[in-house]
């Protein structure tokens, strides 16, 4: 009865809302359940508006609502399903749940879209910044505890389960309430209930005359993820490109894959969590609409009795492998068993120089797994310890690597990888360990090649020249998708209204007027290296004369593989290693009948030469 009721427990209408708001992810035997909410918290003071160099560099100001707007354009196609809101502090007029002055909730936390993206963007520039004035107007006897006590209230109204809490502090203030003590404790004191309540407060301190100094203020105020603690604060920005980085850095979701046991030895073992650092982009299926209401439409699969047409439940069903003309028939539990090689996690086998492991090794991307306290204590010492060794030592780690039940295990290398920060302070490259998957045997092959006329000495120099002029740094980030960044800009042209969506520059585009430029003559001299003076590259092929029938017969079937080594094949059981069309020449060749798919033909090839 219990299998019944969950598998239709939506049956008679039941609402699924509750399911989808929850958006659980399951990781392993963990859970990720709830949504990402952040706050935006601004200072709206006059000294957020002024602005303080000689060029045209953006008022903090300006700088916040772009940052906020691009936040913004990111959810909404990345995860439409995360909660935001914006709330100013410092203005005349206030608006919040618990009357606060000088206190303004301009957005309350709910799903980014396009009306909210317009609303920012009337607040920019300067004639922004004189609506702002006008709308809200200015006041420097704020309190910074109540704005963060309203913060909590947004958070507390929410009624969807949430996953990730964070406030984002925006200033250029360093010491918001200077002499006054009481107000100072107070900011403190909800600061520390903030921390206690599972909520995350972030400082974006912004370009000052003087430069920020956290010492007097935010020192005590802020607090960070267990997982973002990088022992260090990001320095103040100057430029939006700074404030980007920075907003990225902490509002990126860092959610493990998994995370397992790494197994030392015998009786030693730590927990890590296994995370993606580079994931494929790709365009979002399109979502089906009900005609009438335009409400997303949900599907349901249901499994029928082909001769009775009654409906099946899960345990009614068997699976079956057809092995020698007979069906054999396994439980659901006999299949699971049959894919259990062992438990999940990574089980050290032993320690190899980093200079043997090479490029061509390559066979998927690459994972990175950092340490974790949640189940193991002590987890991070141990891993940092063993970091630090195999950076001094320059070994990899290799393990055997099972990433969740009934998969199977995997070959991986460890490498060790440094902490490493930019001139702001942000982490640029985290401290910890790439798993690097390692091809088995059966992944390597031998190539057959045709043999080519090799070049000269001389031709290789000139080659290299070329070479040596056109080499530059390559980055990968520096090279986006055309038809991504297309496909985005004109979605987000419908969405706010725009009489026409940008043009997405094609980076992979080779630029042929700085290659000439850089390259010069060497091209025409390489030319005349290579080709012979009578050479004309445009000049067409021949036409080779076709001979008769049984010629051409036998010129179709020719094969690049001897019979000793089909013999040899055969015995070891590898034959299946060849490919469909050498396989069908095979059969030409000794005038075998076998059909279109491999398996037929391997069995008439097998038979063939196991009689002869």
């Amino acid at each position: 009865m219990s299998d019944w009721v969950s598998y239709y427990k939506h049956e008679e209408g039941e609402e699924e809302e509750e399911d989808q708001d929850g958006e659980t992810e399951t990781i392993g035997e963990y859970k990720y359940s709830g949504r990402d909410t952040l706050v935006f918290l601004v200072d709206a003071s006059r000294a957020m508006f002024d602005s303080y160099d000689d060029d045209d560099d953006l008022a903090p100001f300006d700088m916040t609502i772009q940052c906020i707007q691009n936040v913004y354009t990111n959810k909404i196609i990345s995860h439409d399903r995360d909660l935001v809101g914006v709330v100013f502090y410092g203005t005349e007029q206030y608006k919040n749940s618990v009357d606060f002055e000088h206190i303004y909730v301009l957005q309350d936390l709910d799903n980014p879209g396009a009306k909210r993206v317009l609303e920012l963007g009337k607040y920019k520039g300067e004639q922004g910044r004189a609506l702002f004035r006008k709308s809200f107007g200015r006041s420097s006897d704020y309190s910074l505890g109540e704005a963060l006590w309203v913060c909590s209230n947004l958070f507390s109204e929410v009624r969807l389960k949430m996953s990730h809490k964070r406030v984002m502090l925006f200033t250029s203030d360093d010491n918001p309430h200077g002499s006054d003590s009481v107000k100072a404790k107070f900011a403190r004191t909800k600061a520390a209930d903030l921390r206690e309540t599972g909520i995350y407060l972030d400082l974006m301190h912004l370009k000052k005359p003087g430069g920020f100094d956290i010492a007097l203020f935010y020192r005590d105020i802020i607090n960070t993820a267990e997982d973002e603690d990088l022992g260090v604060q990001f320095g103040e920005s100057s430029k939006l490109e700074d404030l980007m980085k920075k907003v990225r850095a902490k509002e990126t979701r860092k959610r493990a894959l998994s995370r397992l046991n790494f197994y030392l030895g015998k009786d030693m073992s730590l927990t890590v969590g296994i995370y993606n650092l580079v994931q494929k982009a790709f365009k979002h299926p399109p979502v089906k609409l009900y005609r009438e209401t335009n409400e997303p439409v949900k599907t349901k699969t249901r499994t029928f009795n082909r001769e009775t047409g009654s409906l099946l439940l899960p345990s009614d069903t068997k699976r079956t492998q057809t092995y020698g003309n007979r069906q054999i028939v396994f439980e659901k539990e006999e299949t699971e068993e049959v894919k259990r090689f062992d438990s999940p996690g990574l089980f050290l086998i032993g320690f190899k120089p980093l200079v043997m492991l090479k490029r061509h090794h390559h066979i998927k991307p690459a994972q990175f797994i950092y340490p974790e306290e949640s189940l193991i204590s002590g987890s991070i010492t141990l891993f940092n310890a063993l970091l630090i060794k195999c950076l001094e030592k320059e070994v990899m780690a290799v393990c055997r690597y099972i990433s969740r039940r009934n998969t199977p295990p995997r070959f991986i290398a460890l490498v060790p990888q440094e902490e490493v920060l930019d001139e702001q302070n942000v982490q640029i490259a985290p401290p910890g360990f790439h798993l690097i998957f390692l091809p088995y045997a059966d992944d390597k092959r031998n190539i057959d090649f045709t043999e080519k006329i090799p070049a000269n000495q001389e031709q290789v120099d000139k080659m290299k020249e070329i070479v040596q002029k056109l080499r530059f740094k390559y980055r990968s980030d520096s090279f986006e998708n055309p038809v991504l960044q297309q496909h985005y800009m004109n979605l987000e042209a419908l969405a706010l209204d725009l009489m026409e969506p940008e043009k997405a520059e094609d980076l992979t585009v080779p630029k042929t007027e700085g290659i000439d430029c850089r390259v010069g003559h060497l091209v025409e001299e390489f030319k005349q290296l290579v080709y012979p003076p009578g050479y004309n590259p445009e000049g067409k092929a021949t036409k080779r004369k076709q001979g008769n029938g049984s010629e051409q017969l036998e010129k179709k079937a020719k094969i690049e593989i001897s019979e000793e080594e089909l013999k040899n094949h055969v015995k070891k059981g590898t034959l299946g290693k060849l490919t469909v069309p050498l396989l069908k020449d095979v059969c030409k060749m000794y005038g075998l009948k076998g059909g279109g798919k491999k398996q037929e033909l391997l069995d008439v090839i097998t038979e063939h030469f196991s009689s002869h």
